[in-house]
């Protein structure tokens, strides 16, 4: 346990930020499970639906720097792909 101040406060910040990106990138994760279960069960409205929310939900967490700018084309892209082949 620290003794200095700005170490306490540094400690609450760190446990507040990381709660935060565990909801981000948990949020993502279910997006993009959505989805998937969608285009499983063939149905296209739906999965583009979860689609979009699951690209907004890729460059939030890029965004915020959870996720490295690569890894989030890379899921872009196979999720697109994948609602492609539906069609």
């Amino acid at each position: 346990m620290p003794n200095i101040k700005s170490a306490k406060k540094r400690m609450r910040s760190n446990a507040k930020k990381a709660d935060v990106n565990t909801l981000v990138y948990s949020s993502m994760k279910t997006a993009i499970k959505k989805f998937e279960k969608e285009v499983k069960a063939d149905n296209k409205e739906q999965a583009s639906n979860y689609l979009n929310t699951a690209l907004q939900k890729i460059d939030k967490a890029h965004s915020s720097g959870l996720v490295h700018k690569n890894k989030a084309a890379r899921l872009k892209s196979r999720l697109n792909k994948l609602m492609n082949s539906m069609k």
